[in-house]
């Protein structure tokens, strides 16, 4: 595969977009009060920004999981996107495929392990699982390291972390640490 024909890793617009939905889900975990409950699952996302929106070979439909696109189509929908997204990360499942342009689309997707095509095997040497990750933690690693997607943003069930991973690198942060200068105490 090609690499991109823009680098949207590093235009401002994209930039601002994944930021978006990295203050999201730390607003989505800061608004939780029952992480420190036990048998409790917190609310969880698992954002993936695209910049091809044929992304069908190497995602598959969540079943009826969708995204509710008449509440909220845009990441740039500011208030529309917070109530959104608090209801999406209780009651769905899978991952939201966002584009670079902001737009959410309606089908939630799995994405799939990296090594099920044949041009994936070289993409597996970019990465490297650290103890605390599940299984959307590690999709979200995998997935990252595809020339398609830009970046995944994930929110913890378990424990309320935040992560954006990108190109096989995880930049994650505890609940005690999300929220920076701006956090209550």
């Amino acid at each position: 595969m090609s690499s991109l024909a823009i680098e949207y890793g590093s235009h401002e617009r994209v930039r601002e977009l994944i930021d978006r939905l990295r203050f999201c889900a730390e607003h989505v975990s800061l608004d939780f009060d029952g992480w420190e409950e036990s048998h409790v699952k917190g609310p969880g996302l698992y954002f993936a920004v695209v910049a091809d929106r044929e992304y069908g070979s190497y995602a598959d439909p969540m079943g009826d999981n969708r995204w509710p696109r008449d509440r909220c189509r845009s990441v740039f929908d500011e208030e529309a996107f917070v109530e959104t997204t608090e209801a999406v990360a209780l009651e769905g499942d899978g991952g939201v495929v966002v584009a670079v342009d902001g737009e959410i689309e309606s089908q939630m997707v799995r994405f799939r392990d990296l090594g099920t095509g044949s041009d994936e095997a070289d993409l597996t040497d970019d990465v490297a699982y650290e103890p605390w990750m599940g299984s959307r933690h590690m999709s979200a690693l995998e997935t990252s390291v595809r020339p398609e997607v830009v970046a995944t943003v994930t929110l913890s069930e378990e424990t309320g972390r935040v992560s954006v991973f990108r190109g096989g690198e995880a930049n994650s942060s505890t609940r005690s640490e999300i929220g920076g200068s701006w956090r209550a105490e």
